[in-house]
């Protein structure tokens, strides 16, 4: 029966040394902790502790040039919007001045144009009007050539110079020269 008891005891002895709390283990394991937590609070913390500083420092800074840099180009942005306004405003304000430009010298140029035509026409007529007046004295000086001529022929003698103007006078009151003219004749 010994032979059995012992294996059980054993079995209990190291099943009971897992849950029986063992003093000097426990001692051991908490200096060991404590060591090891003091070696890395004095080296390792103070390392992991100043790289995350560091990489905040360079997180914020960037953060911070993020927005300066934000700021500064929104202000560009806006400043270029602002130009753009300007430039589209003294655009429309160039065409506006062309387009006033352009109306004004049509019309300059169609008054110029009108005028030119009225003094070519006022000339034009006064040209024809001339040459008609001319036309006409020497169609009545033909006429009173043949009037004379024809007299002398139909008379046989040769007339004085009153008879002569009496003579052609009566041909020319006779003869329309009102329609060569384009006047009416007046009674």
């Amino acid at each position: 029966m010994l032979a059995t008891v012992l294996p059980i005891a054993a079995a209990e002895e190291s099943s009971n040394f897992l849950v029986s709390p063992n003093t000097g283990v426990m001692l051991w394991t908490l200096l060991a902790f404590l060591v090891t937590l003091w070696v890395l609070n004095k080296f390792a913390f103070p390392a992991i502790r100043d790289a995350l500083d560091r990489r905040a420092r360079l997180i914020e800074d960037s953060i911070a040039s993020a927005e300066k840099m934000k700021a500064e180009s929104q202000g560009l942005l806006d400043e270029y919007r602002e130009r753009l306004r300007e430039a589209r405003g003294q655009a429309d304000e160039i065409v506006l001045r062309a387009r006033k430009n352009a109306e004004a010298y049509e019309r300059d140029s169609q008054g110029e144009a009108r005028r030119k035509r009225e003094e070519l026409l006022e000339q034009t007529r006064r040209d024809i009007g001339a040459e008609t007046r001319r036309a006409i004295e020497e169609i009545r000086g033909e006429v009173a050539d043949l009037t004379i001529k024809a007299t002398e022929k139909v008379t046989g003698r040769v007339l004085t110079g009153d008879d002569q103007q009496r003579l052609v006078e009566e041909a020319l009151g006779e003869l329309d020269f009102s329609a060569l003219s384009g006047e009416r004749r007046r009674n």
